[in-house]
């Protein structure tokens, strides 16, 4: 099992997601969609600190 990997499908969601709360909080000024860079840095590093403690992202060994 590599906890260092996530999904194919997961890795562009968090990408999306991250920038989508980053645009959001330029657009309305608040200042907690800032945390959006967390979900951002999880996609383009490719790790995802929850799946340690979930290890429901782990990529699959064949």
């Amino acid at each position: 099992m590599d906890v260092n990997k996530i999904r194919a499908t997961c890795r562009p969601i968090r990408i999306i997601v991250g920038l989508s709360a980053i645009s959001y909080a330029v657009y309305s000024g608040n200042q907690w969609f800032y945390l959006g860079v967390i979900p951002l840095i999880a996609g383009i590093a490719n790790f995802c600190p929850a799946c340690i403690i979930t290890k429901k992202c782990d990529v699959e060994t064949k």
